[in-house]
C-alpha cells in the first residue's frame, strides 16, 4: 500500500525536467505568436517526471484548428485526431508532435467541471512555467504531489478528505470525487478505452472531420 513520503530529485531528474519544460515553453511560445494562450499540465507542471513523461499542453477555449496547426507546423505534426473520453465529455482536437508532446483544445464548449480536470492534475500558464514555478496536483496513481525546493512530497488521496483536496487545488469537490472513481476503476481493470478516438488525415480540417463524424453518430451530436 502506498504511504506518505518525501522525494528528493537528483541531478538527472532536474535535467530531464528542465528539458521537458523547455520543450513546453517552445511550443507555448509558438502558440502565443498566433494569439493562442495555453497551459501545460500534468507531471511537467508538478515536477514528478521521468524520461517517458509526456509534455501535455492544453488550449482552454475553442479556437480555429488551422491556427493551431500553423503555430505547430515547424515542430513537425506526427498525427491529428479527434477524441472524446465519454459521450458526455467535451470533444477535443489533439495534435501530436515528436518527443511525446501533445497539444489539445476543445472543439465544442467545455463545462466548468471539465476545465477543473486540468487543475486537478496540476497546470501552469506560460508565465508560471517561464518563472519556473511548480504546482500541486494529483497523478494517475491517486497520489497528491506537493512540490518542494528539493523535489516533492507525496500523499495518497485515500488519506485526505475530498473537500480538503478540492480546496487545495481550487477545484470542485465533484471533480475530485469523479477523478477518484475514474482512476480507481483504471487501477482495477487496467487502462480503460475512450468513447471516440479518430485519426484525421493531415490535409483535412478538424472541424470538417468532426461534422462528418457527427453526421454518422447521434451520440456525438448530442455533445456538440
Amino acid at each position: 500500500m502506498t504511504s506518505r513520503r518525501e522525494v528528493e530529485y537528483d541531478q538527472k531528474h532536474w535535467k530531464i525536467l528542465k528539458e521537458k519544460r523547455k520543450k513546453a515553453l517552445e511550443v507555448m511560445d509558438a502558440l502565443i505568436e498566433m494569439d493562442l494562450q495555453s497551459l501545460v499540465y500534468g507531471s511537467v507542471a508538478r515536477g514528478d517526471i521521468d524520461e517517458r513523461s509526456d509534455v501535455d499542453i492544453f488550449i482552454p477555449h475553442i479556437v480555429p484548428s488551422y491556427k493551431v496547426e500553423i503555430a505547430l507546423e515547424t515542430f513537425g505534426i506526427v498525427e491529428k485526431r479527434i477524441v472524446q473520453a465519454t459521450p458526455s465529455y467535451a470533444i477535443k482536437g489533439e495534435i501530436i508532435l515528436s518527443d511525446n508532446t501533445t497539444v489539445s483544445f476543445p472543439l465544442v464548449k467545455m463545462r466548468e467541471r471539465e476545465l477543473d480536470f486540468y487543475k486537478f492534475g496540476g497546470c501552469l500558464n506560460y508565465d508560471g512555467l517561464k518563472n519556473d514555478e511548480r504546482v500541486a496536483g494529483v497523478n494517475k496513481k491517486l497520489i497528491l504531489i506537493l512540490p518542494t525546493s528539493k523535489g516533492h512530497k507525496e500523499i495518497p488521496l485515500c488519506e485526505l478528505h475530498s473537500s480538503d483536496v478540492a480546496k487545495l487545488l481550487k477545484v470542485s469537490v465533484e471533480i475530485v470525487e469523479e477523478r477518484i472513481r475514474v482512476l480507481t476503476r483504471r487501477k482495477e481493470v487496467g487502462r480503460t478505452g475512450i468513447f471516440l478516438c479518430e485519426t484525421v488525415p493531415h490535409e483535412k480540417n478538424l472541424e470538417i472531420a468532426l461534422k462528418e463524424i457527427m453526421s454518422e453518430n447521434p451520440a456525438i451530436r448530442r455533445r456538440s
